[in-house]
């Protein structure tokens, strides 16, 4: 079979290019190792994760806010095993609209892992049948991420386990281990604490999400221990051992050299993710990757092999589905002849903990390392009166913006709904607004997006009207 372009990978960044490409008149092909497409964002990563973390919030607030409310329950009771199934519904909703999405586009669909002959071909290779070999112009390599597991944690997938087998988990643990505290430990973490779960947090840096805003780092950790969650900050594990019923986790204090021990139901491995190209056929086209197992490409996310692309986990930058949804769109229009844009700085990023957090732009840090002069707007959810109406109180809006010139250089929310709420903020910067700029706009009341006008507003040097 011959095609305009072949797409290895059927995640977000896959679909999406693959789409594209279609909707731009290229004969296109997409290639997924799985039985079902969508890759970990739709199947074992961002759709199904957001499912527990919606389920384990209603839980949580009818065990501790309804009454409050004025809202009485008897004999509430946790049904673990119908939350999981749920959340497979959810899944295998999602996953059949991709299905539909390909056959409304044309777009063929090979099952099977796909590995490079040579520049212009790839094979498929099924577990039934014999493989099949695509001829191509163009190849779009989109075979993503797994988790990163070393040998020392001992990784059995029973009692320790990644993100993959922790949102399969049908019966809530007594106790459980967290090693590592970025994105996806906070919020599998959060959901297992909700429901009742003691979890344990060990990080290696000095502060959970260390790669966010200090700001927001303090405010989340603050709410999560609001939930029961202990944090073990500036600790390095240094060996994980697992029984058939339990798992001990040995770490030690940085600063004081001090051993210590938890035994928990289960350690989840959370230390970030590396990219996938396992058995590829990359050396058969004359690729390799960095000392981070990443494809090297240049602006065009084009690789060292004329015709051969690369997007989202397996290129350098942030490990977001929204980031390879746009590279997706930005290559297959590359590929068409088109001059597509994509602001690496602009590309939001969240965690969907409650309070959620949410982020674009340059961090305070980041300013303070170019040495570009900044000025910063803060203002609490505390003060909302929306706030107040849902007692969603956690949480704060901070604006960078240019001593000098105003321009918004940097948002960071942490609070109800600020992954919606980042999307105002992404829209503004993408027009180089300033903080005035935000200020001056009417944000309907009573709203959560008017801690932003009023974070804008003092980044301006003007009062807050609502404090």
């Amino acid at each position: 079979m011959t095609y305009d372009l072949v797409v290895i990978g059927s995640g977000p960044g896959g679909y999406i290019a693959a789409i594209r490409a279609a909707q731009l008149g290229m004969k296109t092909a997409i290639i997924e190792r799985y039985p079902t497409l969508g890759g970990t964002c739709l199947n074992v990563g961002c759709i199904p994760s957001k499912a527990l973390l919606d389920s384990s919030e209603h839980y949580h607030q009818a065990a501790t806010e309804f009454e409050g409310h004025g809202i009485g329950l008897s004999n509430l009771k946790l049904d673990m095993a119908r939350m999981i199934e749920r959340k497979n519904g959810v899944v295998d909703a999602t996953v059949k609209g991709v299905d539909f999405l390909m056959k409304k586009n044309k777009i063929d669909v090979y099952h099977g892992h796909g590995s490079f002959v040579d520049r212009n071909h790839v094979q498929v290779t099924a577990e039934t049948g014999d493989p099949v070999v695509l001829e191509a112009g163009k190849i779009i390599i989109a075979t993503g991420s797994k988790p990163t597991t070393p040998d020392m944690f001992n990784y059995d997938k029973k009692r320790v386990i990644t993100s993959t087998e922790a949102l399969n988990i049908d019966k809530l643990p007594k106790s459980m281990v967290i090693i590592g505290g970025g994105v996806i430990g906070l919020e599998l973490g959060s959901v297992f604490a909700r429901l009742g779960t003691q979890v344990d947090v060990v990080e290696f840096m000095d502060r959970i999400i260390p790669t966010m805003d200090k700001d927001c780092s303090r405010e989340l950790q603050r709410s999560l221990k609001k939930l029961g969650m202990q944090f073990h900050l500036g600790h390095q594990v240094t060996g994980v051992k697992a029984t058939a019923k339990q798992v001990k986790v040995s770490f030690v204090d940085k600063k004081k050299d001090e051993a210590k021990e938890l035994t928990a139901d289960y350690c989840l491995v959370a230390i970030g993710r590396r990219p996938y190209t396992d058995n590829l056929g990359l050396d058969k086209i004359g690729l390799a990757t960095d000392e981070r197992g990443r494809i090297p490409v240049d602006a065009h996310l084009q690789t060292s092999v004329p015709g051969i692309y690369a997007i989202g986990d397996v290129i350098q930058g942030q490990m977001l589905a929204h980031k390879a949804e746009e590279e997706g769109v930005f290559v297959a229009e590359t590929i068409a002849g088109q001059k597509p844009h994509i602001d690496y700085n602009l590309i939001p990023g969240v965690v969907y903990t409650w309070p959620e957090v949410s982020a674009v732009g340059q961090t305070e840090d980041q300013l303070k390392e170019a040495g570009i002069p900044y000025k910063s707007g803060k203002y609490p959810f505390k003060a909302l009166g929306r706030a107040r109406a849902s007692n969603d109180l956690d949480g704060m809006v901070k604006v960078l913006a240019h001593q000098e010139t105003d321009e918004i250089l940097g948002v960071h929310i942490v609070g109800a709904r600020a992954a919606d709420l980042i999307a105002e903020a992404v829209a503004l910067m993408e027009f180089r607004a300033s903080a005035e700029d935000a200020s001056r706009m009417s944000h309907a009341h009573p709203t959560f997006a008017e801690a932003f006008k009023e974070a804008c507003l003092d980044a301006t040097g003007n009062r807050a009207l609502n404090m």
